[in-house]
């Protein structure tokens, strides 16, 4: 899918660089963030900048084409956390480094990208050290 200069350059400005899923800054990263289709093109989603979101790899490929998720503590399926129409703070809350879901949104999200892997925690951990994390 090929995504125009200007609507990358706003998604990445938006997101402050940063994953908008599981906030890790680009800075450090040795691939490129993805820039997501929030509703995915094989579910007639748009290339809009309503419908783009900046996404590091990881939860780039762990979301996929996938757009229902189920949160487990209440067996409701749910949809994918929106940065465009819900706001992070009402879904998630940092612990440390680890992300608290608030919402069945928020924890079926969570769980799906496994935004609390040992990977992420590491990275997240850096970006401490770094006075990166919490990210504002």
């Amino acid at each position: 899918m090929n995504i125009p200069a200007s609507l990358r350059r706003l998604a990445i400005q938006r997101a402050n660089d940063r994953c908008e899923y599981c906030k890790i800054a680009q800075a450090g990263q040795v691939a490129t963030f993805h820039i997501d289709h929030i509703v995915p093109v094989v579910a007639n989603g748009e290339t809009t900048a309503e419908n783009l979101a900046l996404a590091c790899v990881s939860c780039s490929l762990k979301k996929g084409a996938r757009q229902e998720i189920e949160d487990a503590e209440t067996g409701i399926k749910v949809l994918f956390f929106n940065p465009r129409q819900q706001s992070w703070q009402d879904n998630f809350r940092w612990d440390g480094v680890q992300i608290i879901g608030l919402t069945p949104v928020g924890r079926a999200t969570i769980a799906a990208l496994d935004l609390n892997r040992e990977m992420m925690l590491s990275i997240r951990t850096e970006e401490e050290l770094l006075g990166r994390h919490p990210p504002d």
